[in-house]
C-alpha cells in the first residue's frame, strides 16, 4: 500500500486529480469527483507498472498539503 496525497479540482466541464510528489506526470479526469478519484487511481497504477515504484519515491516526501486561497 502507498499513501499519497491527490488533489482533485472542480472545473466547469468536470473534474481534474493528480496526487503530489510523484515523478512525472500522472492525471485523471471525470464527470464526477469520484471518477476523477478512481481515474488518477488507475493512472498511478499504471505509472508504477511504467517506470517502477522508485517513480513514487521523492525527497523529501509530502507530508502534507494545503491549500490556500489568496486576493492579488
Amino acid at each position: 500500500m502507498i499513501d499519497l496525497r491527490i488533489v482533485v479540482e472542480k472545473h466547469p466541464d468536470g473534474y481534474v486529480a493528480y496526487p503530489l510528489g510523484i515523478k512525472g506526470v500522472v492525471v485523471g479526469e471525470g464527470d464526477t469527483y469520484e471518477a476523477a478519484l478512481s481515474d488518477v487511481k488507475s493512472a498511478i497504477k499504471f505509472h508504477i507498472k511504467s517506470f517502477g515504484k522508485n517513480a513514487l519515491k521523492i525527497d523529501p516526501p509530502v507530508i502534507e498539503a494545503f491549500i490556500a486561497e489568496a486576493i492579488i
